[in-house]
């Protein structure tokens, strides 16, 4: 079956406090959007690759994929937001298969997570994996907030997958402030979220301290 992934390097990255995408980053010398391509090539030898950049700093970044990458690799620019940003990088598809969407900036993905997700999203339509949470968790409210239970409550990681017969629909719609995943789209198409066991270390990297965290795990 075919397979397509959308990497998701559309974002500036505020947090990070630098004046460069976080995904253009250096962690151990390599870049960190360079992690996260070698991950799902070590997965799949025959996977097709679509790396979403910010118009911004589109070339540059195609620069940084092709001092490193030799395979072939399509590009498009990012929208205003995750959902415009995906929804760009779908409009390049055009055969039916498998479609991961992941963050770039989630460069400690392992091959075999990835391989899981295709292997799901194949039999049952999709596949999000999700790890428990082990905080204790609060609910807003408009009367102050509540306790939840943290044994109901899972925190949810990329990539997320699915047949291209589902996820391509989906996008085919106005952007809701309800979406703030792919899953949340999908879903709201009536399509059911088959969620697997993710990884602990698949961390997303969002400010300084994350950097020191995947360094930890990748020399680990």
């Amino acid at each position: 079956m075919k397979k397509t992934a959308v990497i998701v390097a559309g974002g500036a990255g505020a947090r990070m406090q630098s004046d460069r995408p976080k995904q253009f980053l250096p962690l151990l010398g390599t870049p960190i959007l360079i992690h996260t391509i070698r991950a799902f090539e070590s997965a799949f030898s025959d996977i097709r690759l679509i790396i979403v950049l910010p118009a911004s700093h589109f070339e540059e970044g195609k620069k940084i994929v092709a001092s490193h990458i030799k395979s072939t690799i399509d590009f498009v620019e990012g929208g205003a937001t995750r959902f415009h940003s995906v929804k760009n990088g779908l409009s390049l598809i055009k055969e039916e298969g498998v479609v991961f969407v992941h963050d770039a900036v989630r460069c400690l993905v392992s091959p075999t997570l990835i391989v899981r997700c295709f292997e799901e999203a194949s039999r049952q339509g999709s596949a999000v994996p999700v790890i428990p949470s082990k905080d204790s968790i609060r609910f807003i409210t408009p009367a102050g907030n509540q306790i939840l239970n943290r044994e109901q409550v899972m925190l949810v990681q990329t990539p997320q997958v699915f047949l291209s017969s589902w996820i391509m629909p989906a996008f085919d719609v106005e952007y809701e402030t309800s979406f703030t995943d792919e899953a949340s789209v999908v879903e709201k198409t009536g399509k059911k979220i088959n969620l697997i066991p993710g990884e602990v270390s698949n961390i997303k990297i969002t400010e300084p301290v994350d950097l020191l965290i995947a360094e930890k795990w990748f020399t680990h």
